[in-house]
């Protein structure tokens, strides 16, 4: 059977890949500092299961310690030449192998699901996505005439240029599932509690919108911050005190959170690697040019919750 643990090898072998691609990179000054980077996250795919807490709590001090001393940019950018040439010929045709993933994704979950005896299907979905990237790594060297070290030069370059953002996402969500276990949100509860007017119902919505704007904006992730914040305030206040429909103050709760995705610098998946892709010299600009969408985004939420949730 297909299991998650096939992904998770796929992409220690990408990571691997990278490593030893860029470890003698002449134009990265920091090449083995970088190259070790992707080498601890290879590790980490391949081996966390056996690394236990320990191990992977120094992998993670390891790869917290390369990203502060900093980590470079590997060349290997497909020529100016080459790049026009493919555009003319292939034109937005090329997008086709970019959609083959999403495609793939959605097919695969609707198809695995019902073969349980080959693939796991409560991990459908990922790994019908690492299918879909395979085949249309696979698609895109064929119709393109490139050589299967074209794209793994071009993902380190691209890995390269986003640096540790591109695990930042992950760490948060761990930080999320680190502080439920923790109690945090019992703890954030019981202040909020006291924060909030006696029978305020209004004051324990507002309280959550805001709460999960807030937290989203630490942790830079609505999922991390989605437990804390529903232990703290949803459950026990919105929900059991004031009869709140679940499915709402939960549902729209996640929209609140995502409204401080797009306010804070810790969700770098969305607003530093595409200022760091773009080459912006703002590294901001992106949540700058969101804040005039994401608050006013906020208090609707809050009013769907206060609306709609409550008989």
């Amino acid at each position: 059977m297909i299991t998650l643990h096939w992904v998770y090898a796929l992409a220690g072998a990408i990571f691997a890949a990278f490593a030893l691609l860029g470890v003698n990179d002449t134009s990265n000054p920091r090449a083995r500092r970088t190259a070790a980077f992707w080498a601890l996250l290879a590790l980490s795919m391949w081996a966390g299961d056996s690394l236990g807490d320990l191990g992977n709590g120094v992998l993670v001090l390891g790869l917290v310690a390369l990203a502060a001393s900093g980590l470079g940019r590997g060349g290997g950018m497909v020529p100016d030449r080459v790049r026009q040439e493919r555009a003319e010929r292939f034109g937005n045709g090329l997008f086709a192998i970019a959609l083959v993933i999403p495609a793939t994704a959605l097919v695969g979950t609707l198809l695995f699901k019902g073969v349980p005896t080959w693939v796991d299907g409560k991990q459908a979905t990922l790994i019908a996505l690492a299918l879909g990237v395979v085949i249309a790594l696979m698609a895109g060297c064929l119709w393109l005439r490139a050589g299967p070290i074209v794209p793994m030069q071009q993902g380190r370059r691209l890995m390269d240029q986003v640096g540790w953002a591109a695990v930042l996402p992950q760490m948060l969500a761990s930080l999320g599932a680190v502080f439920a276990l923790a109690g945090v949100g019992d703890a954030v509860g019981g202040l909020v509690s006291q924060a909030i007017p006696q029978g305020s119902l209004l004051g324990a919505v507002i309280a959550y919108g805001l709460g999960m704007a807030l937290f989203t904006i630490v942790m830079g992730n609505a999922f991390a911050a989605f437990p804390v914040m529903t232990a703290a305030i949803g459950i026990p206040l919105l929900i059991r005190t004031y009869h709140g429909d679940p499915a709402i103050v939960c549902a729209i709760g996640m929209l609140a959170g995502f409204c401080g995705t797009l306010l804070t610098p810790m969700a770098a998946n969305f607003n530093l690697v595409p200022a760091a892709l773009l080459e912006l010299k703002d590294k901001h600009g992106v949540i700058r040019q969101q804040v005039g969408t994401a608050l006013p985004l906020l208090a609707v939420n809050i009013a769907l919750i206060y609306c709609l949730a409550f008989p």
